[in-house]
């Protein structure tokens, strides 16, 4: 009855998301299917997926577990509220996502996306710390060069590039310095042994403010969005130390780096560090339908529940918080990368992926590559003029052509493949890559 590989009667109607319309439109990249590492378009061209969608697609396309349990839940259930109503597969969910995450994490809350998932965790900070009696704990610090959504929450304590078209903003909001250095850090491979000292410019950030004032400090583990930008050796654990110290909550944004990308459910587990609230999504349902959840210690939940029975502890929520159809993508996506050891083959990847991209040292245009697990960005020169990223555009552009999917941003291409991927899936983008830098000499 439906066929979704047809071309598209018009490509006008549609508002995309972060992207030019006009440049899109004039030459359009279209794909119709896609199963395992692979796009096809629609002349049925294979097409190497280097950046799992947009980080998400962790598990690898069409993975059968996650479709027949989403069938199954649909032919079940297809919609019930999670407002003062339950339904099975949400608790399910539940149980399992915090079954997944390090121990101190034994509540989720549900929502829909990673946007949805940070403003839940800003505004469960401050709500937390008014049930405390703190009432003027309400600033919120974020990091310079970093992304976390696009609600408004997000973008307040997300980089200026963020911010930069909106005039309103919340109020409150401070940023602490970002963390990567070309002079210090280029081509360091992982975690960059220089920058762990930055985390201490929270100490005078403090004696701005006062520590009776501040909320929470929010940080992505590892940086996506602004090119891949790994903490230095120390840095996450420094800024740990000084959050308890002052009383501040904690919360790591791992809407990129949850779900596999270093190997592990959570990075706080990499890094073994524990924050206090973690933001996730993408991976989550390997992208099948959209899914954010948050991620609270006891002890935050602990202090919600003392309040009367009768009263709603949170006022906040959203219609499809704990979707059947999304928590049942959750379960089955945890089933799968159990059953196929994906954790493992992430891993097992991690120093192959990280020699074969470092090997690009070198190429025209390239001044600095980064990467940590199954995460990388290559960092081109910018060009002088108007149009400062046309070499990661142009590169971007003409990879797709040739059969590689790597997205640029900014002057960064970034590679964040399946975590299903092998040697020979790495030799093909790193070749293919390679070789299209070589036209830019």
């Amino acid at each position: 009855m439906y066929d979704f590989t047809t071309a598209a009667n018009s490509l006008e109607e549609l508002w995309m998301p972060f992207t030019p319309q006009r440049l899109f439109k004039r030459a359009p990249r279209m794909v119709v299917s896609a199963d395992g590492m692979y796009y096809k378009d629609q002349d049925g061209k294979q097409i190497l997926d280097a950046t799992a969608g947009l980080w998400c697609v962790n598990a690898g396309h069409n993975q059968a577990r996650i479709k027949e349990a989403m069938i199954a839940q649909m032919n079940t259930l297809d919609f019930a509220p999670n407002f003062q109503l339950g339904h099975p597969t949400a608790f399910k969910a539940a149980t399992r996502l915090t079954e997944a995450f390090p121990a101190p994490f034994g509540h989720v809350f549900m929502s829909n996306s990673g946007s949805e998932a940070v403003d839940t965790a800003l505004k469960i900070a401050l709500a937390y710390q008014r049930m405390c009696g703190k009432p003027t704990k309400r600033m919120l610090f974020g990091r310079e060069r970093s992304y976390h959504g696009v609600g408004f929450g997000g973008i307040s304590v997300g980089a200026a590039y963020t911010r930069q078209s909106y005039s309103q903003l919340l109020p409150h909001v401070d940023h602490l310095p970002h963390t990567h250095s070309l002079e210090h850090n280029a081509y360091a491979k992982g975690e960059p042994d220089w920058g762990a000292h930055l985390a201490d410019n929270l100490e005078s950030r403090i004696a701005l403010h006062g520590v009776e004032n501040i909320a929470a400090v929010i940080v992505e583990p590892v940086a996506g969005a602004p090119g891949v930008l790994p903490p230095p050796k120390g840095y996450l654990k420094r800024l740990r130390e000084l959050c308890t110290k002052h009383d501040i909550l904690l919360i790591f944004d791992e809407v990129v780096t949850g779900f596999g990308r270093l190997g592990e459910f959570s990075s706080s587990t990499y890094f073994d560090v524990m924050p206090d609230i973690i933001t996730t999504a993408k991976g989550l349902t390997n992208a099948t339908v959209p899914m954010g959840a948050t991620f609270v210690n006891d002890a935050i939940y602990a202090e919600f529940m003392k309040g009367p029975e009768k009263v709603t502890e949170l006022m906040h929520g959203y219609t499809y918080s704990g979707h059947p159809l999304a928590c049942a993508a959750a379960i089955a996506t945890l089933d799968v990368f159990k059953e196929q050891n994906i954790l493992g083959n992430a891993k097992k990847m991690s120093p192959i992926f990280e020699q074969a991209i470092h090997s690009l040292k070198g190429k025209p245009r390239v001044v600095d590559i980064r990467n940590l697990g199954i995460l990388a960005a290559v960092q081109l020169e910018e060009k002088p003029g108007d149009d400062p990223f046309y070499y990661a555009r142009e590169a971007s552009f003409e990879l797709f052509k040739r059969g590689v999917f790597i997205r640029n941003n900014g002057a960064n291409l970034i590679l964040s493949p399946p975590l299903i991927l092998d040697e020979n899936h790495i030799d093909q983008m790193v070749t293919m890559l390679g070789e299209m830098l070589d036209t830019f000499r």
